[in-house]
């Protein structure tokens, strides 16, 4: 899980030891700018249909992170939190050419989640980090693993240069499961704030279980 609602992406620089992680959707990289989507374009799945996150999203993003889990793992969010936000991701598609997508059913519409990718430095290398989040009522329903072999795949075509990882909670079992269902390994541990197993409220040194494709 990322993005936390107490902080937006793209607004600090941490270094614990030896981990470097700087967010940084808000800058262009050189050479994407041929690659780089229209803010209109959408990616499908057999179920999901992925549209980029905007500002018109803001109601179902508000949904989506009043669901007791999803706040668990990813608040505490609040309502200016939430559209502060949605116009970062906005800012990001528009200026890096990647972020997050709203996840909605093909069938109906209705709200499934969201995920995406953000764009960050860690140990001195761009890579693209992968993460997601699926309503608390559709969960383990396939829907993570199916919105996370799109992105992958998506990437590959518009950003195959930059690796991808993607990082959680150590004790968060079945976020770590996707990102092996998704043919991630393990590649180490950094510290961010996070949940600690146990223990109340956000920590600033919180373990976070690392993976890479």
């Amino acid at each position: 899980m990322e993005d936390r609602g107490r902080g937006l992406p793209g607004l600090h620089r941490r270094r614990r030891q030896g981990q470097r992680l700087l967010r940084r959707g808000d800058q262009a990289q050189p050479g994407a700018a041929d690659r780089r989507p229209t803010l209109t374009t959408s990616v499908r799945t057999a179920r999901l249909r992925l549209t980029p996150v905007g500002p018109e999203d803001i109601e179902d993003l508000l949904l989506l992170y009043g669901d007791p889990i999803v706040a668990r793992w990813t608040g505490p969010w609040t309502p200016e939190s939430v559209a502060a936000w949605a116009v970062a991701m906005a800012r990001r598609w528009s200026t890096a050419g990647v972020a997050k997508w709203m996840a909605r059913d093909v069938a109906d519409g209705s709200l499934v989640g969201r995920g995406g990718f953000t764009r960050i430095e860690l140990d001195g290398t761009t890579v693209l980090e992968l993460g997601w989040v699926v309503r608390d009522a559709l969960t383990g329903r396939g829907y993570a693993t199916e919105l996370g072999r799109a992105a992958i795949a998506w990437a590959g075509e518009h950003f195959p240069e930059l690796p991808i990882v993607a990082f959680t909670e150590v004790h968060n079992g079945a976020s770590r499961a996707v990102m092996e269902r998704l043919g991630m390994r393990l590649a180490g541990i950094i510290r961010r704030p996070g949940l600690v197993e146990g223990e109340p409220g956000i920590h600033p040194d919180a373990p976070f279980a690392l993976y890479r494709l």
